[in-house]
């Protein structure tokens, strides 16, 4: 019996040890923003824009974006997911005098990113016909009503989407992934706590119990 507590006293450690490396693996809660996001097409790619839609003037043959994504920050915001070619956009919309074309992308983002209760609308591509000193917020009210915005001027809602909230910070549980510039998507569980621990943190912890246990067991049978 001697042999079996000094086995038991020596897995105590190691079961502690184990545990917290398996909770060290759980990664950290990163901290987002349900948004809509502007963006501008260079011709090559997609760009985060640096002005507002309320400021920016596309000139005609432009192409902009908006993209409603969980984001960190500009840096690692969800783009569009449509190429974004304005000459297939526009194509059934001929030049008009006084006027000038702007393609506009709609990407209403993936359902993991939602607010809950809602289902993102399927992305939209349109060719907005308007004034030539038109801004980049003209031709989306063109496309893309009713728009909604807060009493500081952030677009809260394109084409009725989400029909509430207005870039609200969401944990990384709400997110449904770690936010990054990749349109892709981890799963989410859609029941059950997401504050408690992860199956795999479970599975883990059972597999450290088990061997430690099974050592025991071992120094016992010696003993």
């Amino acid at each position: 019996m001697t042999v079996a507590r000094s086995a038991a006293r020596a897995v105590g450690p190691l079961l502690i040890a184990g545990l917290l490396a398996v909770l060290g693996a759980v990664p950290a809660q990163a901290a987002g923003y349900r948004y809509w996001s502007f963006w501008e097409h260079t011709g090559s790619g997609w760009a985060y824009a640096t002005q507002g839609p309320s400021v920016l003037r596309p000139d005609d043959g432009d192409t902009i974006g908006f993209r409603f994504a969980v984001s960190e920050d500009s840096a690692h915001a969800a783009k569009p997911r449509d190429k974004g070619d304005f000459s297939a956009i526009c194509a059934a919309t001929p030049a008009k005098d006084g006027s000038k074309r702007v393609a506009v992308v709609l990407d209403f983002g993936i359902p993991e990113h939602a607010p809950g209760g809602e289902r993102p609308p399927r992305q939209r591509i349109a060719c907005a016909q308007v004034g030539e000193d038109a801004r980049a917020g003209d031709a989306l009210a063109a496309v893309a009503k009713p728009l909604r915005y807060n009493s500081a001027a952030l677009l809260c809602a394109i084409a009725g989407y989400p029909k509430s909230g207005c870039g609200e910070q969401v944990g990384a549980q709400e997110s449904g992934q770690q936010p990054s510039a990749d349109a892709s998507a981890s799963k989410k569980s859609d029941g059950g706590d997401d504050d408690g621990p992860s199956a795999g943190l479970l599975v883990g912890i059972a597999a450290v119990v088990v061997l430690g246990g099974a050592a025991v067991w071992q120094a016992r049978r010696r003993a």
